[in-house]
């Protein structure tokens, strides 16, 4: 996990990266720019020779970053023209330093072949009237505002956007943050560059991984420019975003071994399904048999037995117990389930079990009261609970995976203004509550009950079709009691099974196409995923 920071603390970094660790502040700009030529030149194929590039910068020390980024694409050969919005001698410090040797290499360079231009603009306007003779660029990259930006861009900035936005065939790279956001701020405050790839320094920020000023930044890439990594931990923020290597770790903590078998693998019990939900169930057995755990047994109503035997994989074993006249498990079934998983590592619950009668409302209660192992409860079993019987503990792992809709109920409220910084949202019910909060949507947030919110880098609207909240409720509990029997953490072990189920929703997609995928073939990518984080 990579923990996100606010430009606060992104500056706090940087000056104690200079005071205590003697490393010039000149030097971390130019790593950055280094850094940014890196990324730039894997994407173009290993070389930016002969490439053209258009390189916008503001007076700051994002400014400062493209302008060595230009001094450094023009010694690898590229085409650069870049402009400065400012007049130099109104810079200063690293940012200044960078700007004046740009321009006496490109007064001198201009008699020469010209490869590299740079001009101050007096206005927030730009106009390709001057440079080179290039009618269109391979890359543009903005360099105009980085994480300090709290207002709107002028009129005139407006205006440079928009002509931008004609050079159609180029690729858009913005540093640090596409100018116009606010890098502390998940929200739009206005007009702002988007990007087809963003490249962030030392940590990323909230406008690089939260929508929708995310949606804005295309892919992300965090580049190391030197900042000690113990600078980074000591920071207060607790925000982090999911990445690959939570999955890698995970794997590795719950490796297969000579003598692996079954009952060391996890035993999860889904008390899922109903008369008229009964795919729901073969959906959640379904994936969770793909996690790797040892067995997975289904527990629905009678009348729901038949129908789920029939579809779910041979390998997931199934019972029925008794139900309601609607066709839910009962409350009546809780002695025989307490009988059935006594050897259960974790228990779901929820998966198109139905909530409308009152047995099957008291049946989740109870489970949750009376529980002896990790519990994850999704759909019908979050609708059964209220928000004063929801009560986790450090032992025994309450997780919880609302889309937003119940997750209002489960707040007790049907205001969506609540829900407007979520990740307040998800931290105060998690901590409140003590438990893990998966809340599912457009970027998946994963709260602790210690404050910390993980942000969930995977997944697309694709997974936004029935059927996919299952395949999650069926992947987390496979996870979770694989980790139960190898002893790992259990809210590392959520947020490596969110990060790959939402992978496996992108293989889908793009296999598929978002428009036709279903929850069953996101399922079978589950196989890809595992690969693609090192199975």
């Amino acid at each position: 996990m990579q923990k996100v920071l606010t430009s606060e603390e992104m500056g706090e970094v940087d000056r104690l990266t200079t005071e205590e660790y003697g490393i010039p502040s000149i030097l971390l700009m130019e790593n950055a720019a280094h850094a940014a030529f890196r990324v730039i030149e894997k994407m173009l194929g290993g070389s930016v020779e002969g490439k053209s590039f258009l390189i916008l910068c503001g007076k700051g020390n994002n400014g400062g970053d493209g302008a060595a980024l230009a001094r450094i694409l023009w010694t690898q050969g590229a085409i650069v023209e870049a402009y400065l919005f400012g007049n130099i001698d109104a810079t200063k410090g690293d940012a200044k330093t960078n700007f004046c040797a740009l321009k006496n290499i490109s007064n001198t360079e201009s008699q020469n072949d010209k490869k590299l231009y740079f001009e101050s603009i007096w206005s927030d306007k730009w106009n390709h009237t001057t440079g080179s003779e290039l009618q269109k660029f391979d890359v543009m990259v903005d360099a105009i505002f980085g994480t300090g930006l709290t207002r709107p861009l002028g009129r005139d900035f407006d205006t440079t956007l928009e002509m931008l936005a004609q050079e159609n065939d180029a690729i858009y790279i913005s540093l640090d943050v596409p100018s116009g956001l606010d890098s502390d701020d998940a929200e739009v405050i206005g007009k702002n560059v988007v990007a087809d790839h963003t490249i962030t320094f030392t940590a990323p920020k909230l406008a690089n991984v939260l929508p929708p000023a995310a949606k804005f930044n295309g892919n992300v890439y965090v580049a190391n420019i030197g900042s000690p990594n113990e600078l980074i931990n000591k920071c207060r923020s607790q925000i982090f975003v999911a990445e690959q290597q939570d999955a890698k770790k995970w794997i590795k903590d719950t490796v297969f071994i000579e003598d692996s078998y079954k009952k060391r693998r996890g035993n999860a019990f889904l008390i899922v399904g109903s008369r008229n939900f009964s795919g729901a169930a073969v959906l959640a057995g379904n994936a969770a048999i793909r996690t790797g755990i040892g067995l997975v047994t289904i527990i629905t109503s009678e009348s729901a037995l038949e129908s789920v035997s029939s579809r779910v994989l041979a390998e997931v074993v199934t019972h029925g117990v008794s139900e309601t006249k609607s066709g839910s498990v009962s409350f009546e079934a809780f002695e025989s389930i307490q009988d059935l998983s006594k050897k259960a590592d974790v228990l779901a619950i929820g998966s198109g079990l139905g909530s409308e009668d009152d047995s099957t409302r008291e049946l989740v209660s109870e489970i949750v009261l009376r529980r002896k192992t990790p519990v994850v409860i999704d759909a019908d079993g979050l609708n059964s609970l209220s928000p004063f019987n929801i009560r986790g503990s450090d032992e025994l792992s309450l997780v919880l995976t609302p889309h937003e809709g119940e997750f209002l109920r489960l707040l007790g409220t049907t205001e969506k203004e609540v829900l407007k910084d979520r990740i307040k949202a998800v931290r105060n019910f998690a901590e409140k509550h003590k438990v893990i909060l998966v809340l599912k949507g457009e970027r998946t947030l994963i709260a602790a009950p210690d404050g910390k919110v993980v942000v969930n880098p995977t997944g697309n609207s694709g997974l936004g079709k029935a059927g996919n909240g299952d395949n999650l409720t069926g992947i987390i509990a496979g996870f979770l009691a694989q980790s139960v029997q190898s002893k790992t953490d259990i809210f590392e072990s959520v947020v490596a099974a969110v990060y790959v189920a939402g992978l496996a929703g992108d293989i889908a997609a793009e296999k598929f196409g978002k428009r036709v995928m279903l929850a069953g073939d996101v399922r079978d990518c589950l196989t890809e995923a595992f690969k693609e984080v090192g199975e």
